[in-house]
């Protein structure tokens, strides 16, 4: 079922939200959280579609916030809300409330917001694009006890890193972070079937990509060891390449689906790696509300230490790498000095 109102308010859209389901036959609300999505236009029907799929598993109260920029002087002076109600089939297993706030009332979204959030319930929020720089003091941040943002969406999503690392908030995550539980959970596995002091570490995937550099920073923090990240053409994470003093464990994906595990002694096993949708991470981000501590240590670790990203000849982590621009020059100048030293 879906609903229409112009030009109303938060309370004739709570009254639209009692009849609705009155009508339908399911006035209990059995729902766990409220999710509020801050989007645009553009993006609100992806977004929306991935968090009705996660609510097959998170029953929840959706609202979606699009903030309509006027152009004209007048037009931002005027301030309307536009709401539009669904129920039952047409919203997942919970409730859906897609706002549309015009002119001034843009600027006060969280007073709309907040008379239509679950009473007694966890508040999620998530930006799919343009999160802001400190989620925690965005006023719809600061409503919600869990703030999800996606580095990968962002322009300079490297530098994006930077950002949330200083703005960081005990509830701040990332969907990146997200993208890599299947490889961190890999990684640990294989180091407990094979216990071994881990040497160094490669990281290879894509440039500019936010999940290639936190499973670097991750790796760079819990082992303490030096991690080199290389390109590759992708898709996302291709390869990870850990020396320890037993041989060596490498985890190869060059097709984004399937990977291969080779560790010493071991005869070689191929693994599902596949890339996951948006649904999936969002659904395995409602899981737990509590603050993600590792999450905190790895994003505050700081890409810079690990050093810019040199190319690699070709996908997969078996492939010798080039050498980054002007890495032979000192070298070179340091064989000459000591020969001239000799003289």
């Amino acid at each position: 079922m879906k609903i229409d109102l112009t030009e109303t308010t938060s309370s004739k859209i709570n009254q639209a939200l009692i009849s609705a389901r009155r009508d339908i036959g399911s006035p209990a609300v059995g729902m766990v959280l409220t999710l509020v999505i801050v989007t645009d236009e553009e993006n609100a029907y992806d977004a929306l579609k991935a968090a009705n799929d996660s609510s097959r598993e998170h029953p929840s109260r959706i609202i979606v916030v699009i903030k309509r920029v006027s152009r004209s002087p007048r037009a931002r002076r005027d301030a309307r809300l536009d709401a539009e109600i669904r129920v039952g089939s047409d919203a997942g297993s919970g409730e859906t409330v897609v706002l549309r706030l015009h002119g001034e009332l843009a600027n006060h979204a969280q007073s709309v917001v907040l008379p239509l959030l679950l009473p007694d319930a966890p508040v999620v929020a998530w930006w799919p694009e343009d999160a802001p720089a400190d989620p925690a003091k965005d006023p719809l941040g600061a409503l919600a006890q869990r703030r999800i943002t996606d580095t990968y969406s962002a322009e300079h999503p490297l530098d994006e890193l930077s950002v949330r690392a200083a703005t960081y908030r005990p509830g701040d995550t990332d969907l990146a972070w997200t993208r890599i539980t299947p490889w961190r959970s890999m990684l640990a596995a294989a180091l407990d079937q094979q216990p071994a002091q881990v040497i160094s570490a490669t990281v290879e995937g894509e440039s500019d990509n936010p999940s290639c550099e936190l499973l670097a920073m991750w790796l760079a923090d819990r082992l303490g060891v030096p991690v080199e990240r290389t390109l590759s053409g992708g898709p996302g994470l291709t390869a990870v390449r850990l020396e320890t003093k037993n041989g060596v464990i490498v985890l190869d994906r060059p097709d984004g689906s399937l990977a291969t595990l080779c560790m010493a002694g071991q005869p070689d096993r191929a693994v599902a790696l596949k890339r996951r949708e948006t649904a999936e991470l969002l659904a395995e981000e409602l899981r737990r509300l509590d603050p993600d501590n590792i999450y905190e240590s790895t994003v505050k670790f700081g890409v810079e230490r690990l050093g810019g990203p040199t190319e690699a000849s070709s996908v997969g982590s078996g492939q010798k790498r080039q050498e980054p621009a002007g890495a032979a020059a000192p070298a070179a100048k340091k064989a000459a000095a000591k020969k001239a030293a000799s003289k």
